[in-house]
């Protein structure tokens, strides 16, 4: 990552007339721009023709560039292979479920399993790594764009042989499959590797376990084309780091954790869903994400917007003033060492014509332009800033595989969504001015207080016994409904639910009994959705159901205590609980804030640190840090105080 915060963003010169790239260019200075992506969606002008390429335009680019001191987020552009790969090779389009091959005419046209894709696109990506290899403008390979937002599971039989060669490199035997799939239930025993098949279109139910290893095979085929291109990138120019743009908290299709290992440095696109009420706490969410995907390391906002997106929402709404600096110095607070946005130049033609930008369809005298001029003097004086980390003492528990197999259509409840749950524990975090991680079951919980598991419904053997002994070691857990309830396989835990966590919970569910309304609790909260009949088999219960059944509880395990909900609980209801966890964990706030102020801080080894208050709300705030006076945060505005 950079010295400094990294400030610009997509930049398309090719869709333009060259003799706007000066203008552009001295724009970019104006703005305190000082990087930009290039080249991303160029593959019909790099390779116009099979074999023919042409990179006269693109040499000027980056040769501009360099002489007005932008660096260079050079792109292989391979996202969207040209009419003549479609073209020539209609083998290699991707298919749906129902068998229908997809054609040219948008992006990621591809199959991701094809040989003639992975050979072409290598190609390419090696013309423009030999050609630009010392150019002084580049810093960074951007390597692709959006893996798998349109094409992340393929149908054809490419896909299915390639499918096939996955599962006998995960399975010892044939036999294995079968019993890791319960291929006994409705007669899908398999006797020939030849017959197993991605999930396409059946009649009724597909078999969880083939859809749930597909989902896996797919994630596992994005990666590789990844690792392809990096390798290859590698090999050309070992030290310039490569990344690609990852979409953390709101693209599932991919396995973020496995995808952020390959990488040199994590980096995300963000858009605010204008559905939500609380946008930015959806955007800590995301932030949060991409933060923990990197291992708390500086990560890069490759793409965020300026106001309003492009995208078939029923209204794409505009940002209102400051928020674009709110949104923007909310992903630097919570680890972002670089803050870009899609895109720089509004497009005048295609399909996202009305995305904003920084330099908007009505030019510089415009509130977006001179909110990214603001931005961009803001940000050149928070050097400072760059490299510094944020700490957490919370984590939350979030696994694809879990969120693929609950995705099954065949479940107790299509409204226990596990993603939404995440993100409603995240906001009440966020609400009690509290910064977590996210974590994966597997990975390292080491030097975190609290454990929060809303929604695992799948979890591993290795990730079961690794919350077992965090909480066994004085860490406090709090487990939602309906987790730990299979196995990696997507196979139930016998004996009674929770079955993965029965004995550290000290509780053992008979029986699921999903709502079609609110329930009300001892205590005066109410559940929704979901409840459970359960037994505490000791654990202490800490709130019940009217009638009786334990509906909260706390167990002690080892030096630590674990706690379980058998219901939905409502927001105030849940923020009740997670205030008590937090309170018994130890776990507080960055600074004392009112409601709607978001409070984080990033900190340097050296003792260095900056505290960044956000005030969401329509009125001025005071924050309180722990040891220093009182600041007001004025209504909408940021205080980036240093400590």
């Amino acid at each position: 990552m950079p010295d400094a915060i990294a400030y610009g963003g997509d930049w398309s010169p090719e869709q333009w007339p060259e003799e706007t790239w000066e203008q552009d260019v001295a724009l970019m200075r104006e703005a305190g721009v000082n990087r930009v992506s290039v080249g991303i969606f160029s593959w019909s002008l790099i390779e116009p023709m099979e074999g023919v390429f042409e990179f006269g335009w693109l040499d000027r680019v980056m040769d501009l560039l360099a002489a007005n001191g932008v660096k260079a987020n050079l792109a292989t552009p391979t996202a969207a292979p040209p009419p003549w790969f479609g073209d020539t090779y209609p083998e290699a389009l991707p298919v749906d479920a129902d068998g229908r091959r997809l054609y040219h005419g948008s992006r990621q046209g591809f199959c991701p399993s094809s040989p003639i894709y992975r050979e072409k696109a290598l190609r390419v990506a090696e013309q423009v790594a030999t050609r630009y290899r010392d150019h002084p403008a580049l810093a960074l390979w951007h390597v692709h764009n959006e893996y798998g937002c349109h094409n992340a599971r393929c149908y054809c039989d490419t896909s299915a042989a390639a499918f096939r060669a996955w599962l006998r490199s995960h399975y010892s035997s044939l036999d294995a499959l079968n019993e890791a799939w319960g291929t006994a239930f409705w007669s899908q025993r398999y006797s020939e590797w030849a017959q197993i098949l991605p999930p396409r279109a059946t009649p009724t139910f597909p078999n969880p376990g083939q859809q749930l290893d597909y989902r896996r095979f797919s994630s596992d085929a994005l990666i590789e084309l990844y690792t392809a291109e990096r390798d290859l990138l590698k090999k050309i120019t070992p030290d310039v780091p490569a990344t690609t743009n990852l979409m953390a908290g709101a693209h599932w299709d991919m396995d973020c954790w496995a995808f952020a290992a390959e990488m040199d440095v994590v980096s995300t696109d963000h858009y605010l869903i204008g559905a939500r009420a609380e946008p930015h706490i959806d955007l800590a969410f995301a932030a949060d994400y991409a933060r923990s995907l990197g291992g708390g390391r500086p990560w890069l906002l490759m793409e965020h917007s300026t106001s309003a997106v492009n995208w078939q929402q029923p209204r794409n709404l505009a940002k209102k003033p400051g928020e674009l600096r709110r949104n923007s110095l909310s992903h630097l607070a919570r680890g972002a060492d670089g803050i870009m946005f899609f895109q720089w130049r509004a497009s005048r033609a295609g399909a996202e014509k009305w995305h904003s930008a920084m330099v908007p369809h009505a030019g510089t005298n415009t509130k977006i332009w001179r909110e990214v001029r603001a931005l961009g003097a803001e940000l050149a004086g928070l050097e400072g800033v760059a490299g510094s980390t944020v700490e957490a003492g919370v984590a939350i528990l979030v696994d694809h595989s879990s969120v693929w197999a609950q995705d099954h259509p065949a479940q107790p409840s299509t409204e226990m969504d596990p993603v939404e749950e995440a993100k409603r524990w995240h906001a009440a975090l966020w609400r009690a001015g509290v910064t977590c991680d996210l974590a994966h079951p597997e990975g390292d919980l080491t030097g975190y207080r609290l454990v929060l598991v809303p929604a695992l419904y799948l979890v591993s053997d290795a990730g079961a016994a690794n919350l077992v002994r965090f909480v066994e070691r004085g860490g406090v857990a709090l487990v939602g409904p309906y987790s730990g309830i299979v196995d990696e396989h997507d196979r139930v835990r016998l004996g009674g639910y929770p079955g993965a966590w029965r004995d550290l919970l000290g509780v053992t569910v008979e029986e699921f009994f999903p709502l079609d309304g609110p329930i009300r609790l001892a205590s005066g909260w109410s559940g929704s959705v979901w409840s459970e009949v359960a037994q505490a088999t000791g654990a202490k219960v800490l709130d019940t159901y009217a009638t009786g059944e334990p509906a909260w509880t706390r167990n002690e395990w080892g030096e630590g205590y674990a706690h379980y909900l058998t219901t939905r609980l409502d927001d105030d209801g849940l923020a009740e609980v997670i205030a008590a966890v937090t309170a018994e964990a130890g776990v507080g706030p960055a600074a004392d804030a009112p409601a709607g102020v978001e409070v984080v801080r990033r900190s340097h080894p050296d003792g260095r640190s900056y505290l960044f208050a956000i005030n969401h709300t329509g009125e001025d705030a005071v924050v309180t840090p722990p040891a220093g006076e009182p600041v007001t945060v004025v209504a909408g505005d940021v205080r980036i105080i240093p400590a």
